[in-house]
């Protein structure tokens, strides 16, 4: 059996163990997440996480500090995403919100999360990387910034404009729904 395949590798290389306890469960289902909610797709969220976690292993000499392990590999999830959106050259297609949000008591919160989803979707990858971080992900702007390689400045911008957007989509169905 090869070195790397072998289940027993991080009882003899400490740098494995080391790596294996940074990338528990936690970071990997919020690494997953992300994906899901940035790429539309199960499938391609599996294969952007799955691309992650070998691109971290592969660079994981580079990290200087374990203490910024989440944040460097959060960095590695967003480029992953964001090679596997330009792959398409379009958007994502489906946007499945169900592991995110639950699923509401009435009709008229169903169509509230319809529209959410169909909004989301609508955003430009930049806009919605953005409020995935933000209110997903629950990061700062400092941290968004530091994931994303933008400045604050420009998290601000683009989340401002996101939530215009999604506002206004907000604002449509409400009025759809006041006519008769």
């Amino acid at each position: 059996m090869a070195k790397a395949q072998d289940p027993d590798l991080g009882r003899e290389d400490p740098r494995a163990r080391t790596f294996v306890a940074l990338l528990d469960r936690r970071t990997l289902d919020s690494a997953y997440r992300y994906a899901t909610l940035m790429l539309g797709e199960r499938a391609d969220a599996e294969d952007a996480t799955h691309d992650a976690a070998l691109t971290a292993w592969r660079h994981f000499g580079e990290l200087r500090d374990p203490e910024k392990f989440e944040a460097w590999f959060g960095r590695i999830v967003v480029n992953a995403c964001r090679d596997r959106l330009r792959a398409r050259r379009r958007f994502p297609v489906p946007l499945d919100l169900q592991p995110e949000l639950p699923v509401p008591d009435t009709t008229d919160g169903l169509a509230r999360r319809d529209v959410l989803a169909t909004a989301i979707r609508s955003l430009s990858a930049d806009h919605r990387e953005v409020v995935v971080l933000r209110y997903y992900a629950d990061l700062t702007v400092e941290q968004i910034a530091a994931r994303t390689g933008v400045g604050a400045g420009t998290v601000k911008s683009r989340l401002h404009y996101a939530l215009r957007l999604l506002r206004a989509a907000f604002d449509a169905q409400d009025e759809g729904r006041s006519r008769p």
